[in-house]
């Protein structure tokens, strides 16, 4: 006779599911600013979330300066002295920020004794979880707020499973496993235009792979962000400065989508592979001048739209096909890292849902909800405060994003209570530079009143653009 599973019951004051980045930053931040107590459950071994299946020499695409949780500094303070990243701020690898996250766990949130951690366990609402290896079955009472932290569910090429048929003779890999392979094939073909594409093409021009023996097929071509712009210190707050008055006062003179793109390229905010093709994507990642050049050497660019089947002697792509030649690898970069089933309100009842708040900083949103949580009692103040912006996907998505965040800024700037907390917050990158700006610089003085000009203008024709 089967033995009956005993439920056990618990109770906490937030039930915090998913234990990756997001969940992660919510949590610090909650732990930090109240005596709350927490409960994480998360289906992997250990927090990190997509970064346990992260290919081995992937490394973060920005500063780590603002990465990670308020609390804890990850990476060096300095900038790298090699590299396609050589001059500009620290990018902590895949292995550290893995470690980074379980350090936190184990040194930090554990020894408080307000956090009871479990790994390995599958959620199945209504405050319901269960372990994957015991099967043990849980209920939790929830005396404050459930916290979604996996509504963004991040995809990565190890765990996605292409939505191609591929021919059993076909050599394919995912990303991680590129540096397992064992004898030189007759070529490489890299699948997907965006930020694990380029990894995988900058990993194989760093390990001496002719150029020429690379075919890339890109779907879409992606504007990346120039990096050298988004690099949270005083050595470069002049740039940080400069591509915000170049967004505004591009978005100001543009007569149609197509002419703000060039003027933003033309401006240095945005970057492209080549410049006789108009990108269709636009993903927020960003890139090195250095990285740029990296990708140009490769010729063999492959534009016929997304693979549809792979066979032994041809690639049938939507927009036509071109031969396979034999023992090439086929490496697979095409799983679309951010995605989520729609924006829905942040705060809903006794629900909190995590999602950006700014543009390109998913884990600076997490925290600063987290804050919002506890510094405010009204739920349609907090809304207000935490307006969604979309995760960005296409090339018009880059107008919605700014849009959304500008939007955010400008609410959060007339509260003096979270202009401090973004002062004190390293997430944040910038607001400490800005607020720091000397009287006497008069050359950062007047951008700065150039930048309050231009806002309202740009805001008035980013509308007439959207429309």
């Amino acid at each position: 006779m089967k033995a009956t599973q005993i439920e056990t019951i618990l109770e906490t004051d937030y039930l915090i599911v998913g234990c990756g980045a997001v969940g992660m930053a919510f949590a610090d931040v909650i732990l930090s600013e109240t005596d709350a107590n927490l409960i994480l459950v998360d289906k992997l071994h250990k927090p990190g979330g997509h970064w346990n299946h992260a290919y081995s020499f992937v490394k973060l695409h920005q500063p780590s300066a603002y990465y990670g949780v308020s609390s804890v500094n990850l990476g060096r303070d300095d900038t790298d002295k090699v590299g396609v990243n050589k001059g500009l701020g620290y990018l902590s690898s895949g292995a550290e920020i893995s470690a980074y996250y379980d350090d936190i766990m184990q040194r930090i949130f554990l020894p408080s004794g307000r956090v009871k951690y479990f790994p390995l366990c599958e959620y199945s609402g209504d405050n319901n979880f269960a372990s994957i290896l015991t099967g043990k079955s849980y209920k939790v009472r929830v005396n404050k707020k459930n916290v979604n932290a996996a509504h963004m569910q991040t995809k990565v090429p190890s765990t996605h499973t292409p939505n191609f048929h591929i021919a059993p003779e076909v050599m394919f890999i995912p990303i991680n496993d590129l540096p397992k392979v064992t004898k030189p094939p007759g070529g490489w073909v890299v699948i997907g235009g965006g930020k694990t594409g380029v990894d995988a093409i900058i990993w194989l021009l760093e390990h001496k792979v002719d150029a020429a023996k690379i075919t890339w097929i890109v779907p879409r071509d992606s504007w990346f962000t120039d990096r050298k712009n988004i690099q949270p210190s005083e050595e470069f707050l002049k740039y940080f400065l400069n591509d915000q008055i170049a967004q505004l006062e591009a978005l100001e003179q543009a007569k149609s989508i197509t002419d703000l793109f060039i003027k933003l390229e033309k401006a240095g905010v945005l970057l492209r592979i080549d410049k006789k093709v108009i990108p269709k994507m636009h993903r927020g990642a960003t890139i090195s001048e250095l990285e740029l050049e990296q990708l140009r050497r490769i010729k063999n660019i492959v534009r016929k739209g997304r693979i549809k089947r792979i066979e032994k002697d041809e690639i049938i792509l939507e927009e036509g096909k071109i031969g396979n030649e034999q023992n090439q690898i086929f490496v697979d970069c095409s799983a679309n890292a951010l995605h989520h089933s729609g924006n829905k309100p942040i705060f809903s009842g006794n629900t909190i849902t995590l999602q950006p708040v700014r543009g390109g900083q998913i884990v600076f949103s997490a925290a600063f909800i987290a804050h919002v949580e506890t510094a405010y009692k009204d739920e349609m103040q907090k809304n207000k405060l935490c307006e969604v912006v979309p995760l960005p996907n296409h090339d018009t998505d880059w107008i919605k994003m700014f849009a959304g965040s500008m939007k955010n800024q400008h609410s959060w700037k007339k509260d003096p209570e979270l202009t401090k907390w973004l002062y004190n917050n390293r997430l944040d990158g910038f607001s400490h530079l800005v607020a720091d700006i000397s009287d006497d610089d008069e050359e950062l003085q007047t951008i700065l009143r150039r930048l309050r000009n231009s806002i309202r203008p740009a805001m008035v024709n980013l509308g007439k653009l959207l429309l």
